[in-house]
Parts: structure tokens; sequence; C-alpha cells
């Protein structure tokens, strides 16, 4: 339980925020903005509740990735740090003598985590409940939410064809992000290389080309495109790959829930279990009183956030934003959604005047590049999370240190930086680019700092290079970490 001190700080701070002058000016920051760049930025001292900077802090901005903390935040206040979703195959009669009668029926929970290794969990409960064959069709019920709209212009883009993972569109049902993961492996110099499934050993969707194999050594020139004509999704493929280690690469799928429906058929197959009919979505009611047959629980909240923080998983972002606004019967857009996350971020900063609308947000990844973030939004944010004692730790655990970072532009810089640090990332090149950091700095005496900086292109320079934006960012808080 927090002390009555606690919340006295909790409900103060903001207001010291509101009414502390400016301090400095973002120095490095400051001559981007001279150039043409727009620029938001803020710093706060967490204990006294004093701004040590700040630039336009009010001034909202795209903030692409940083949309994914506000929605860490949303998530931990919908779920507990260990909350699982829970996938199931169920079926509305028995078994008899190895054969199920009728249809097997997944039921979706919206688990964006669910891979290759949960349909084999799921086939193998399966298998292991004695049924060798499915005399009916296997029916996906994507709960809790129905099929989504692109709506994001790259999503969009990918519905006819896709040679990237990041655009794959969203659904309460999906392996692997909704992708496609295929295995290139290497055999003989001059032959042909063998292309799997990650989980299968035979994709079920039409594979064309070939990927020649070359010695060791040789560049790698292979790729892989999906294509999805009137008859479904289709891979085409070609160029080299090297004498040496399995390559995998993933490609979104056009139709995830029906993509995963179809490798779930085929996991089941290669288990030993044949299903008869096909693979059908579900757009009706559930069956009644279904038996259980098979579940499998993702992974939990807090590790989900952990990878959508640190790698920027859009998938993840969007999917969760989905799943915290849906209701039975209902199937919103990812705008309407998202309104959840405006909403709790106003919530946030309730205690803060003079008080502001409520930001534009549109999606969790901010892969929507019409969403809005100020640096003032960022840190109440991070102050709002720095005292919930009971999320904290989770929010916290998920943002990147730069040494360890994933991403080689933030490992670079001095020991302050490398380990003082705790930042979420965003970047974005169309339709201006974007460069953007937010997290918090611990000081030398044990304090917190809470930041955040965005840099977007302007009119008059609309496309600022990302080793300049991120340099600036970096340099004004090296002067933090110096001063404090």
């Amino acid at each position: 339980m927090r002390s009555k001190g606690a919340l006295l700080i909790l409900l103060l701070v903001p207001l010291v925020i509101a009414s502390a002058p400016a301090r400095a000016d973002w120095r490095a920051l400051a001559q981007l903005q001279q150039q043409g760049a727009r620029v938001s930025a803020m710093a706060v001292d967490l204990e006294s509740g004093h701004v040590l900077e700040q630039l336009n802090p009010s001034l909202r901005l795209t903030p692409a990735s940083l949309t994914k903390l506000v929605t860490a935040a949303a998530a931990l206040e919908s779920w507990p740090p260990d909350k699982m979703f829970q996938t199931r195959l169920v079926a509305s009669r028995p078994a008899r003598d190895g054969t199920l009668t009728g249809d097997l029926t997944l039921v979706g929970a919206g688990d964006p985590s669910l891979d290759d290794e949960s349909l084999w969990q799921l086939a193998a409960q399966v298998r292991g409940a004695g049924i060798r064959v499915v005399d009916g069709r296997l029916i996906i019920d994507p709960q809790p939410f129905g099929v989504v709209d692109c709506q994001a212009r790259d999503r969009c883009k990918a519905v006819d064809r896709s040679d990237h993972a990041y655009n794959a569109p969203l659904a309460a049902f999906g392996v692997d992000f909704g992708t496609w993961c295929v295995r290139v492996r290497p055999t003989v110099a001059g032959a042909a290389a063998e292309v799997s499934g990650c989980g299968v050993s035979r994709l079920p969707i039409p594979v064309s080309g070939t990927i020649r194999t070359v010695a060791r050594g040789h560049r790698q020139t292979f790729w892989v495109e999906r294509r999805t004509g009137p008859g479904g999704d289709a891979l085409r493929i070609g160029g080299n790959v090297p004498l040496g280690k399995d390559q995998e690469v993933y490609r979104s799928m056009s139709d995830p829930v029906h993509g995963a429906g179809l490798l779930l058929k085929e996991t089941l197959r290669e288990i030993g279990v044949q299903v008869r009919g096909p693979v059908v979505v579900r757009d009706g009611p559930a069956p009644t009183n279904p038996s259980v047959l098979a579940d499998v629980e993702g992974l939990m909240l807090r590790e989900q956030l952990g990878r959508m923080l640190q790698y920027s998983n859009n998938y993840i972002a969007d999917v969760l934003t989905l799943d915290m606004a849906a209701k039975p019967g209902q199937s919103d857009t990812l705008a309407f959604a998202s309104r959840r996350l405006a909403d709790f971020l106003a919530e946030a900063q309730r205690w803060d005047p003079p008080a502001v609308s409520a930001p534009p947000l549109y999606s969790g990844s901010g892969l929507t590049t019409d969403n809005r973030l100020s640096a003032r939004d960022l840190v109440n944010l991070l102050i709002h999370q720095y005292h919930d004692s009971s999320r904290f730790p989770a929010f916290y655990g998920g943002l990147v240190v730069p040494r360890d970072a994933p991403f080689a532009f933030l490992r670079q810089g001095d020991a302050a930086w490398l380990n003082r640090v705790a930042i979420k990332t965003g970047t974005l090149d169309n339709p201006r680019s974007v460069c953007g950091i937010a997290g918090y700095l611990r000081k030398r005496d044990g304090g917190w700092i809470a930041f955040a900086a965005i840099v977007n292109g302007g009119p008059g320079f609309k496309h600022v290079p990302l080793d300049a934006a991120i340099g600036a960012e970096r340099a004004d808080v090296d002067r933090l970490l110096r001063k404090y």
C-alpha cells in the first residue's frame, strides 16, 4: 500500500512541473531547430519535481514508436504483469476410435506471442488424446476481436505483396507476429537450397523459384517475396545462399488468421492427425458447451512488453491495443481501440495544469504517422509510471540500456550514456523524418530524471539525418549526465 507521503508526492510533482521555469534549453536540439527541424524536449527531476530543461515541451509531434510507451503503461493498467493469454482447441462432441466426427475449432485469445512452437504444443495434445482423424473442418475463431482493416499505409500496401515482416496485418490469432517463417538450408555448392517452414517441413502455400547454394564466403543474394492472388498467399524465391548455417526470413501474411490456420493444419498432419476438411475462419456463433482438447498459454505480459519495447515490435503493440478495447461481438478499428490509450494518457497527466486535451493516437505502435505526442505528454507518463510501485518494475524492465541495445546507433557514447540511461526510441523516414528518445536517467546520487526528446523534420528541413538527430539528443542527455 502506498504511504500518504508517496501519494502526496505523486499529486504534487506534476504541479511543480507546470509552474517551474525552464532552466536550460537543450542546446544541441535548439541548434537543430534553428536549421528547420521541429523539436519538443523536456527533463524533470523525479525527486524534486523541478523542470531541469525544456524546449517546446507541449508541442505535439509525430512520435513513431515512442507511442509504445503509452501502450505498455496502458496494458499494465489493464492486466497484471504475469497475465497470459490462453488459446484453445475445442470440439463439440467426443472422439471415438481415434476419429473426431465434426469440426475442430481453435478459439483465439488475442495472444500476440503465439509461434510455431505453440502450434506444436496444441497438435501434440490432440495427438496425445488419441485422435488420428478429424472428419470435419478446422475452424478458426479469432477472439476477442475480428478481422481488422489495414489502416496504416505500410500494412495496406502489404495486402497484395510484401518482402518485409513489420507490415503484417493485425489479427486476434496469428503466428510468428503474423508472418510466414521461411527456413533456407544450403545443401551443396551448385545445387538448390532446401526451403521449408521454420516449424513445419512443408509450407502449406505454393513456393515458386529456386535459391541456389554457392561456395562458402560468396555474397548472399537470396530473396523471398510473398504475393497474394485469388488462390491466396504464395512465395516467390530466388538468388544465392552461401554454404554455412541455415537462414530464417519472415514475410508478412496477407491474412494472418487463415495463414495460421493453414500452418496448424500442416502441423497436425506432420504429427499424425489428419484434418479432412478445409481451414475456415468463423463468422458466426461459437459452439455451445465445447470440450477442450488442447490449450496453450502465451508469454507473460511483462515478457511481451519487453519484446515490444526493446525490439519495437509493431504487431505486439497493436494487437495488445485491440485486446484492451475488445468487447464480445464487437469488431473495432485500430483507430477506435487507440482512443483507450489517449484516454489513459490524459488520465495519467490529469494533475498537470493547464489542462490539455487527450493526444490524437490512432495506433499503439506508432506505425500510423497521424499519432501526436509532446515531450510533456511522455514525461508525465514516465512520472506516472515511476510512482506506481506495483507496475513500475515491469514497465522499467522493458526499456533498453544503450550498452545492450539491439540497434548499433544506440551503442555509441561514453560510459554514462551506455550505463545510466534506460530508454525507448522512435524513428521513421516517411513522410517526414522522426527520431525520438524517452526514458529515465539515473543520477550519480541514485536519484532519477525522466526525459523525452522528439525531433521531426520541418518544412525547411524535411529529413533530418538520423545521426544528426540522435547525436543532438545524446549530446544534451550527456550534458545532464555530467551535471547530475
